[in-house]
């Protein structure tokens, strides 16, 4: 898939919590195909402290308005620096980057869609997908209170939401692999972003009830492209990069299991 390096212009910068902002940027041309679950590395400028590019996942593309969204998360200087971008500032962005997410082979299979955190940003994208092609989505989002819960209701829009929280404040109480609907209800395809540990018990899940289950990795990546082997996760044929080779991975190839 052919990546570009493009100088975005910023259409918005809305605030959705505390640490949370969504990002849209555009572009004087048609944006390039993006697919869900890909990233994008985007250069940090006006900032002493940081050198390398920072990977956001694509939250979401806009056709209809030429716009591709990122939600980003303050959790350094880079990414505190973005959240200082302002409407008509320009973001320098290497897209797209990685493998995506598999669509289901059609449009009865029942899918969930496993969020923690801002682990939620590619899920959006690609239940958006998943209805589009006449699925329905499931998602079930995790976060620590109701005010960490992320783009509520852009979801709503796309499929059935089911929440937890840690504090019971919102949803069900405890983790996402708390949620009574795994008990009760049986489903086909499960895809998963967010905290690894989260993963790694939706993953424990899926293997238990012999479920196909995908997971979208946060390892630290610098390059993007596969160079600087950073993003490194081991799986069952080597050592693999998970800028290149992921984010998405299929738990069957980790050794999580074993």
């Amino acid at each position: 898939m052919k990546k570009y390096i493009l100088d975005l212009t910023v259409n918005s910068v809305e605030a959705l919590s505390d640490k949370h902002v969504l990002i849209k940027l555009t572009d004087d041309k048609p944006l390039p195909e993006m697919l869900p679950g890909q990233f994008v590395e985007v250069r940090v400028d006006n900032t002493p402290s940081t050198f390398l590019r920072r990977p956001i996942s694509i939250n979401n593309v806009d056709y209809d308005h030429n716009e591709l969204w990122l939600l980003v998360a303050a959790v350094g200087d880079g990414t505190r620096q973005l959240q200082k971008l302002q409407k008509g500032d320009r973001l320098n962005c290497v897209l797209p980057l990685g493998n995506s997410f598999t669509m289901p082979t059609d449009n009865t299979q029942k899918v969930l869609l496993v969020g923690g955190g801002v682990g939620v940003a590619p899920l959006l994208y690609f239940g958006k997908l998943i209805k589009a092609m006449g699925g329905e989505p499931t998602f079930l989002l995790g976060a620590r209170s109701a005010k960490d819960v992320l783009e509520r209701e852009l979801f709503e829009q796309v499929g059935r939401v089911l929440i937890t929280t840690e504090d019971g404040s919102e949803g069900e109480k405890g983790f996402v692999t708390n949620h009574s609907v795994l008990a009760q209800e049986h489903f086909d395809r499960i895809s998963t972003c967010g905290p690894k540990p989260m993963m790694m018990a939706v993953a424990r899940y899926a293997f238990k009830n012999d479920i196909e289950c995908e997971v979208s990795l946060e390892n630290k990546m610098a390059c993007g492209v596969g160079a600087c082997l950073c993003c490194v996760e081991k799986t069952v044929e080597g050592n693999k990069c998970v800028c290149k080779e992921g984010p998405v991975m299929n738990i069957k190839k980790l050794t999580w299991q074993i």
